[in-house]
């Protein structure tokens, strides 16, 4: 989370409260709503390492808030972020570690565990194409879904070449 915030104040200063709805108004339901404890701890790590820098901020009938922008050190920070490619398939994947190994362990044939997941990926979708539904208007959220959908065809795909491969 600590990157998406120093994104988000690099737009704009702000506290928590205003960070957790922008990151909620962006990125839509299909994104985990973060914890608005989550954001605060956060943002005190970033403060402490310098990323950011916070200045509270009086309000009347309310207790004061402290509002963050970013630092110097906290844009060469995100730079880097932007800079660097995103890690790319996963080679280590628990569930092929199980297709493996069960059968040897007596845990589980390896059709059992292909159609568990093969299930879980379809009840995954379909929960995807409700907030799909939900969210038409919030484009990004809708090129999330997408992502997240695309992702899971290529791996029921490839749970249907295992299936071929390992039986």
């Amino acid at each position: 989370m600590r990157l998406p915030l120093l994104a988000l104040l690099a737009k704009e200063p702000a506290h928590g409260y205003e960070l957790k709805q922008a990151l909620e108004q962006t990125f839509g339901a299909a994104y985990p709503q973060p914890n608005i404890g989550q954001v605060y701890v956060t943002l005190g790590r970033l403060e402490k390492n310098g990323l950011i820098k916070g200045q509270d901020v009086d309000q009347s009938n309310r207790p004061n808030k402290r509002v963050y922008e970013i630092t110097d050190a906290g844009r060469e920070e995100l730079a880097a972020w932007f800079a660097e490619a995103t890690e790319g398939p996963r080679v280590r994947d628990e569930f092929f570690m199980k297709l493996v190994l069960a059968p040897g362990a007596g845990g589980s044939d390896r059709l059992a565990l292909i159609n568990t997941q093969r299930r879980h990926y379809l009840n995954v979708m379909r929960g995807l194409s409700r907030l799909a539904a939900e969210d038409r208007d919030n484009r990004v959220a809708q090129l999330l879904i997408e992502g997240a959908m695309l992702h899971l065809q290529a791996d029921l795909d490839w749970l249907e070449r295992c299936q071929e491969e390992l039986d």
